[in-house]
This record gives C-alpha cells, structure tokens and sequence, in this order.
C-alpha cells in the first residue's frame, strides 16, 4: 500500500520552522506537499510559501496545489538551485526559513516503473527527475569496476562491495541489467553474510540512488549557500534519513554555530569569528507511534538552526 501521503515529522518540522505567520518560506522537497500543506496551514493570508522539487509528478503536484492556494509557488529543479530559483521567481529579500526533507520520497518507492525500490520489480532508473542524467541501469553498463566499489562503500557503506562489483560487471559481459529484481538477486548472490531483519540489496540500492542523483552533492550545494537565504533568527529544519546526510548536515550546523576557533581571552565577537546560526534543541526522532504506524521513518533524524548574523 502507498504511504504517499505519511509525511514524518510533520508536527514537529513545521513547529520548528514557522515563526513569522506573516513571512516567507521555502519547501526544498515538495514531494506531495505533506509538510508544505501544513504550513500553509499555519501561515496567514500575506504569507508566503515557494516549494522546490525536481520530480516532474512532484512539480505537478504543487502546480496544483498552487493553483488553489495562490500563496504557494511551485519552483521545478533541484533543491542546490535555490538561491537562482528563487531570483528566477523574482523574490529579493531573505526568507524566513527553508524545509528539507532529504532522500527519497514515499511515491517514488511505491511506484515500480521508478526503480527505487528492489521489493517492486521495474526498470532499473532510480533518477528523481526521469528527463535528466543517465539512469541506474545505464550507469551499471558503463561504470568501471573500481567505481562501482567506491559507490556501494562511500554512499552505502557496503562492506562486500568488491564482491558486488565484480558480480555486476560479470553479469554484464552476458547481458544488461535492466531491472530492479535482476540488480536485487544479484547482489544477493554475491553477499555472503546477511544483516537480520535487512535485505541484502538495502545498502547497494541506497548507494546507487545516491550517486545518481548526486544527493550529497545537492545538499553540500545547497548548505554552502542557505544561510544567506535566511533572515536573521530564520531557521534552517533538516530531516535526513541516514547517517551519511545526518553527519553533513550536524558538521555544518556545528561549524556555523561556531565560527572560527579562537583563545578564549581575545576580544573577539561572534560575529568576527564567523558565527553565523545558532542551533535550536537537540536532535528530534520518531517517536514510536509514529515508527510503529510509518516504519520509514524509524532512521529520520531533525536538526534545526536559527540564523543569528
């Protein structure tokens, strides 16, 4: 069954965000407007809320969502291109906070033909936006052997990732892998030790979909330039979903809460030191009735910072 519309941390996400009911907003991952819909709700009628996704159905999705609530604009493109989406739309001023919802979204599991997901059998694409790159299947075809290791440990942490690779580029000799079951079996095949309770494809899927979309890359894209976005005492509210993204987003945040590391006994102000954002709580997870009714959202983790210089 589709969880399209389970939208994880929900409550706590817009909380942390939405401050100024009367400011703006960004949306970085649109998706299907879980969490956009719930700030909407929160904002007043001279709010406003711009959403960003690079999903064609996800764009189409806020187009008309847009279409009902002229607050809403929808902005096509991937969350990195923020700042030049945001110019293109004509909006000059800092914004009062930006959302990010990071990995991959409920729909783009549940649907077969977007080869996310090794439990559907479909065409082995796994790219957010279908129009643009090459696909999973075709990056399998060409890679080299030692790219392929380096993807399946630096973004999936796959400690038989040799084994995998050598298996992939074998199979290929013969014929191209062109499905998601075909990719899944295979790996299988070549793992020798099993993680309880996890398939063996899990993490070779993960780091596939990565590298494709250049995930990390968008993110460390897009952070270099947010708190430029914000005004002072907007927020920044991330939700990631593994380790990999959780670690850069908590390395940023701790840096620009920070600054450059000084003796303690010169005169040195925050903002001299470069101290930019100042982080808000700790981190906030699941709790268990919402792992228990959404299980995907057992690994989501939210960091929130607030922009102080």
């Amino acid at each position: 069954m589709s969880q399209a519309h389970d939208t994880v941390l929900l409550e706590e996400a817009v909380a942390a965000l939405v401050s100024d009911v009367n400011a703006c907003y960004v949306d970085g991952t649109f998706g299907r407007g879980g969490h956009a819909r719930a700030i909407l709700d929160r904002l007043s009628p001279t709010g406003k809320l711009f959403a960003v996704d690079r999903d064609p159905e996800a764009v189409a999705a806020g187009l008309a969502l847009a279409e009902a609530d002229s607050r809403l604009q929808m902005l096509a493109g991937g969350f990195a291109d923020m700042p030049a989406l945001l110019r293109q739309a004509a909006w000059q001023t800092p914004v009062q906070g930006v959302l990010l919802d990071l990995g991959v979204s409920s729909p783009q599991l549940d649907q077969a033909a977007r080869g996310f997901s090794f439990m559907r059998d479909g065409a082995l694409d796994m790219r957010m936006d279908p129009t643009s790159g090459i696909s999973a299947a075709q990056w399998l075809a060409e890679a080299d052997e030692r790219d392929i290791v380096n993807v399946l440990k630096t973004y999936g942490e796959e400690r038989f990732a040799k084994r995998i690779a050598r298996a992939i580029v074998e199979a290929r000799s013969t014929a191209p892998l062109t499905t998601t079951h075909e990719l899944a079996a295979l790996v299988a095949a070549a793992i020798p030790v099993r993680e309880p309770g996890k398939h063996p494809a899990t993490r070779s899927f993960q780091a596939i979909r990565i590298h494709i979309n250049d995930e990390l890359g968008q993110l460390q894209r897009l952070l270099a330039q947010v708190v430029d976005l914000l005004a002072v005492g907007g927020r920044l509210v991330v939700i990631s979903f593994h380790s990999l993204e959780d670690r850069i987003v908590k390395r940023f945040m701790r840096d620009q809460s920070r600054g450059e590391q000084l003796p303690r006994y010169l005169p040195v102000r925050d903002e001299q030191r470069g101290v930019r954002l100042r982080l808000v709580g700790a981190a906030t997870r699941p709790g268990d009735a919402e792992v228990a009714r959404n299980p995907r959202a057992r690994s989501a983790v939210m960091r929130v910072a607030e922009r102080i210089a």
